[in-house]
């Protein structure tokens, strides 16, 4: 099976051409452009240099949260567009289980961690089986020192991977709980990562792939706040 697969969830975008678990190619950028300006000219660079169309793809995936809010709908609605005009079935994956593909290596406990400010992150964590990363909790978000109190529970070395990982490891290490931060060249969330989670999903359809943003916005959250103070006596 052929997979194009996107991730714009944070501050880098990737697209990336996946046949049967093996990388054919990825084209990633992390620079001060926007995802709708990078993200499917990427892909059609790639698609072009690898002497395929988009109607040669078995499968269009994206990382459909949690993450940034416009580099989450930016992502699901390229893939949307392009299911749409292709006629393609697609999915959309965590961006969690995606980032515990790059885990694997290390073996053990994988611990992804966005950083969702206020001392909080986005996090699930995972246990390599069979090669392969096996969900031990849902997606959430989650305070560090309630996600410390979690892994010093398993009473066993984890490994961080994702945007928040130094945050992570800086806040772990300060409590003396055993961690292992992943390389610069493992940390950061890909599009890999979302076609290896995809493989083994339900593929759906354009109108069935919708973004999964765990909580309000800030500007949801500010207008909340407002509103609550309003009614207040």
């Amino acid at each position: 099976m052929l997979i194009l697969s996107f991730e714009s969830s944070a501050k880098a975008a990737s697209a990336a051409l996946v046949h049967d678990g093996r990388l054919l190619s990825q084209y990633m950028q992390c620079s001060a452009l926007t995802h709708s300006r990078t993200l499917l000219p990427m892909a059609e660079d790639m698609l072009k240099n690898a002497g395929l169309t988009v109607h040669d793809v078995d499968l269009l995936a994206v990382a459909h949260g949690p993450g940034s809010f416009t580099g989450i709908r930016i992502g699901v609605s390229a893939v949307k567009g392009l299911a749409w005009a292709a006629d393609k079935p697609c999915t959309g994956v965590s961006t969690l289980e995606a980032m515990a593909w790059h885990g694997l290596a290390a073996g053990g406990y994988i611990c992804p961690v966005m950083d969702a400010r206020r001392q909080q992150v986005y996090n699930a964590l995972f246990k390599t089986e069979n090669g392969r990363p096996v969900r031990l909790t849902e997606d959430r978000p989650i305070a560090l020192e309630e996600l410390a109190a979690e892994l010093e529970a398993l009473a066993a070395p984890v490994f961080l991977v994702g945007d928040g990982a130094q945050l992570a490891y800086d806040f772990f290490t300060a409590r003396s709980l055993p961690c292992v931060m992943a390389p610069d060249n493992l940390r950061w969330q890909d599009a890999w990562g979302v076609a290896m989670a995809a493989a083994d999903k339900e593929p759906g359809t354009a109108d069935s792939l919708l973004p999964v943003y765990l909580r309000l916005s800030q500007a949801e959250r500010e207008r909340q706040e407002r509103l609550s103070k309003q009614v207040k006596p």
